[in-house]
């Protein structure tokens, strides 16, 4: 077990899938989480209140729509309110609006970069400050495989998890100096209720492209963001870990 008791760990889009798994296994290694969320803040509550009895951990639920610099300022003071200072961000929230390119709207483009590019520019811009003052942090970005490769029907998906990756890298090269490391991890195909919907021949398809025969399961990415949140990874930053089962090997 890697101990993260006394850390604070912020994680966006943590109610469901890949972040509802990021935020039990920062949890059941003893960090304090913050859980956020877009939908009925009863709801994210009720995660929290399981979370922390079923771990023994503090947990605050927030309800915020992260393309809003107002509700990511709310969401900002109500962390540092609670807890005085935040050890781990991990920027999960992400949305896709998929279809061909010469029928893209607008409104699929803008509202793909507002959540996956504007959102976590706000987000940690937010906590960027105290992580610095701090001397320490780890920022963990959630990017894609398709942010690599690149894939039909998904432009605007694939062109804002590649600027995630730049972003990446950029800030890293600001943050070392003050001890703040930043990295991202690009999922490849992982179980959820998307892949679960789609039809045999499209599930086969898709596996025969992943060498190890098989779809990822939330719990590889957050062990994945448990060893970039740790002092496991203290000499790794800018990094992209590919977590993907050997789909594509860069």
């Amino acid at each position: 077990m890697t101990n993260l008791k006394g850390k604070v760990a912020v994680v966006t889009g943590s109610t469901r899938g890949i972040g509802r798994s990021v935020v039990e296994k920062l949890a059941e290694n003893g960090a304090n989480v913050v859980i956020i969320g877009s939908s009925a803040i009863e709801k994210i509550e009720v995660i929290a209140n399981e979370v922390a009895s079923k771990y023994g951990v503090e947990a605050l639920a927030i309800q915020a729509n992260v393309t809003s610099k107002d509700a990511v300022k709310n969401l900002v003071d109500k962390t540092i309110e609670k807890f005085g200072r935040v050890d781990i961000l991990v920027n999960n929230a992400g949305i896709t609006r998929d279809g061909l390119f010469m029928r893209m709207k607008d409104a699929d483009w803008d509202d793909v970069m507002d959540v996956n590019l504007k959102g976590i520019f706000y987000v940690t811009q937010g906590f960027y400050r105290t992580m610095t003052k701090q001397r320490s942090g780890s920022i963990i970005n959630m990017t894609s495989v398709v942010g690599i490769t690149g894939n039909m029907g998904q432009v605007n998906y694939a062109t804002s998890k590649a600027g995630l990756i730049g972003m990446t890298k950029s800030l890293a090269r600001e943050s070392a100096k003050r001890n703040v490391r930043v990295n991202a991890i690009a999922p490849g195909y992982i179980k959820s209720d998307m892949t679960d919907a789609i039809s045999d021949a499209a599930r086969e398809s898709m596996l025969s492209t992943i060498p190890l025969g098989k779809m990822g399961e939330p719990e590889d990415i957050a062990n994945a963001v448990l060893f970039l949140a740790s002092d496991l990874s203290t000499y790794i930053t800018g990094q992209t870990l590919s977590v993907n089962g050997g789909m594509i090997m860069p």
